[in-house]
């Protein structure tokens, strides 16, 4: 009961204030000196002195090493490790090692392995074989992290703590469902308020004890999934509090606590927000996997992982070149690793780290790609980071204190994930897709003008710097959220509503107004119907298509105004309102009914953008579709980062003079324009301070 209302605590937003962030940009790698003879460890260093690193991060899977028998703690050797860091003016983070326990807890207590949702114990041998529910599993680690924390909490050389490694894998073992159990009654009070929150009429029968509530994420209505993955989340996040609880008293304020997040950012386990709400800073691994870089996509990821916190991040890993898990493990192309790098920094990342150093000799990733090879020679990509390093030595004091800015908000919820999620009604609406349908055009407007643009939790976030705000599948909107949406829109700003938005309120049951649910009222319409799609459909007077998803909307206001029907041909969408806007106080609201193909979306949100006084100004005369532009301020600067993802060479003229701060010999002269060589990048800093 204690772990429970802890978690549900979490649930609520309960949790310290942040104690520190790190000052400047950081460029590393994963280090595993365990792994390796210790007479090695000096040439590792040496190499990535050379590359202009300066931090790695270490432990994360050592347990084993760390506490090779219960309550036995060896850390001289990573003592050892971090002082020689430190001689070679290389920084540490520590990762708990949380995600890797060793063989001796496992096979001693039991209740510390997790169960699949089959029913099959885990077993050692693997990663993330715990049980993150296990109140004896959470006091071995509470144990471990204080150990670490009491030796290295006040050491110079160690910058930061990352807790664990990617948080993964629940567990559905007895225990596990008995605390969700006990969860919902704490949720819900009593069985008659369980039940109808989940309508539990309308399909699976009534719960009449407590015990009958399964935790079982394949089955079950809408109500019990949404539940759920609120349960998943808070227990992750007091796992994740429980070792927090123990380095704040034990290390120095300037120590950063942080996790990476995997899976690329966009896995849905649980609730990216609210997971890094007790976290100093977000961080996450960026990874592309099989082919290359997907400059659009990768770029959406780092404005995501920039909204969890609203500020900037880390990259915790990134692979160098390669990776061992995708059906193909191609290397990127020459110049693409340091291409990648930018951009992460050009969208707010301030540090990035590779994994992983040194090719392991044995293990799940020995394919994995390196910037070392298993006898420490460097790897042809060691060339091509220790330029990144060479760039960050220059460009580091103009971008420390510098970040993006955004005049337009894309809204981002996970209870509207997981609810589209659990009925996507259509497998053709693949969300990460549809958020990238808009994102791409938003992105492109906004670059061109040095903005950003920024995703963001409506719940959580404050929405009042925005101008225009975008919501391509806000299908959760609950009566106090649309009451926040509707103080944004009567203050002057611009609410544009995409398919399938205030569908279901908070318990994830349907709104009876139909969509948009509570902002019906102000719309002055509504969706009279919804539509998966199996072929376009036209849009009238456009000669454009849209697809995956119609509704068909109608209006009753004389205020709300039609702004784009679907053409003949489409059945029952056939000359109906495919778009509808009102004016509301001083702003409006807009409900955006279906999916547009590129050139159409681009065209509305264009509009948009500049209805809502969103549009800055260009800052070059044109910019070719295969450069990206990122630009950070802050600190009275304004730096321009331009990255050229072709494979051929781009030029941009620019509007006004930037210095040019990585053309060798030019450092100081000011420059109206730009070559970008193959996979080029160039790091400008505007003349005169901020634009």
């Amino acid at each position: 009961m204690r772990l429970l209302l802890a978690a549900f605590l979490l649930l609520l937003g309960a949790g310290p204030a942040n104690a520190a962030m790190p000052h400047g940009l950081y460029l590393g790698a994963a280090w595993y000196p365990e792994q390796w003879p210790e007479a090695q460890w000096e040439h590792d260093l040496q190499l990535m002195e050379a590359a202009h690193m300066n931090v790695v991060r270490v432990g994360e899977f050592a347990w084993s090493t760390m506490e090779p028998r219960e309550g036995v703690y060896e850390l001289d050797w990573l003592a050892r490790a971090i002082s020689l860091a430190a001689k070679h003016h290389i920084a540490v983070v520590i990762g708990t090692p949380t995600d890797a326990p060793p063989a001796w807890m496992t096979s001693k207590y039991h209740d510390t392995l997790g169960m699949n949702a089959d029913g099959r114990w885990r077993e050692h041998g693997g990663r993330r074989q715990f049980n993150y529910a296990s109140e004896r599993y959470r006091q071995f680690c509470a144990q471990i992290v204080a150990q670490l924390a009491q030796r290295f909490g006040h050491n110079p050389a160690v910058i930061g703590w990352q807790i664990g490694n990617e948080y993964t894998d629940e567990s559905f073992d007895p225990a596990t469902r008995s605390l969700f159990q006990q969860y919902v009654r704490q949720r819900f009070g009593t069985l008659e308020n369980l039940n109808r929150a989940w309508a539990a009429d309308c399909g699976p029968q009534p719960f009449t004890d407590w015990s009958q509530v399964p935790l079982d994420p394949a089955r079950g209505g809408p109500g019990q999934l949404l539940e759920h993955k609120h349960f998943v989340t808070a227990v992750w996040r007091s796992f994740q509090k429980n070792q927090i609880d123990v380095l704040r008293p034990l290390i120095a304020p300037t120590q950063f606590i942080t996790t990476n997040i995997g899976g690329l950012a966009w896995s849905d386990n649980w609730d990216h927000y609210a997971i890094s709400a007790d976290l100093d800073l977000a961080s996450w691994d960026d990874y592309v996997g099989q082919g290359h870089l997907d400059p659009a996509k990768n770029a959406m990821l780092n404005d995501f992982v920039r909204g969890w916190k609203r500020q900037n991040f880390w990259v915790m890993e990134t692979e160098p070149a390669s990776v061992n898990w995708a059906p193909i493990n191609n290397e990127l192309w020459p110049g693409e690793t340091r291409a990648l790098a930018w951009q992460t920094i050009g969208h707010g990342a301030d540090a990035v780290l590779y994994w992983q150093w040194r090719d392991a000799l044995n293990g799940q990733e020995q394919y994995h790609g390196a910037i070392a090879g298993p006898g420490g020679k460097p790897l042809p990509v060691y060339e091509e980071i220790a330029q990144l390093g060479r760039d960050l030595q220059i460009t580091r004091s103009a971008l420390e204190g510098t970040k993006p800015e955004a005049r337009v908000a894309i809204l981002h919820d996970y209870d509207s994930r997981w609810a589209i999620d659990f009925q996507p009604f259509t497998t053709k609406y693949d969300q990460q897709k549809v958020l990238l349908r808009f994102y791409t055009p938003l992105q492109r407007i906004a670059e061109r003008a040095g903005d950003a643009i920024d995703i963001v939790d409506p719940n959580q976030s404050s929405l009042d710097r925005y101008k225009l705000l975008v919501a391509p599948s806000l299908n959760v909107i609950s009566a106090s959220l649309a009451e926040k949406l509707l103080g944004y829109v009567r203050g002057g700003g611009h609410l544009l509503l995409g398919p399938r938005s205030g569908m279901k309120d908070e318990a994830n049951a349907l709104n009876v107004q139909r969509q948009p649910g509570p902002l019906t009222e102000a719309l002055g319409g509504r969706v009279e119907q919804y539509y998966a799609l199996d072929a376009p459909v036209t849009i009238k007077s456009t000669n454009a298509t849209a697809n995956v998803w119609g509704e068909l909307l109608s209006t009753a206001s004389p205020e709300t105004q039609v702004e784009l029907r679907y053409g003949v041909g489409n059945g029952w969408l056939d000359g109906k309102p495919a778009m509808i806007t009102r004016k509301v106080g001083k702003g409006n609201i807009t409900y955006l009914g279906t999916l547009p193909e590129e050139r159409l979306m681009a065209d509305l949100l264009g509009k948009a953008v500049e209805s809502a006084g969103a549009a800055g100004e260009p800052f070059a005369a044109e910019l070719p579709s295969e450069v990206e532009a990122c630009v950070r301020k802050g600190s009275g600067r304004s730096v321009l980062v331009l990255i050229n993802h072709a494979n051929t060479a781009k030029s941009v003229r620019l509007k006004q003079p930037y210095r040019n701060l990585l053309a060798a010999g030019v450092t100081q002269r000011s420059v109206s324009s730009v070559m970008l060589a193959a996979q080029g990048v160039a790091v400008l800093q505007q003349e005169g301070g901020v634009r």
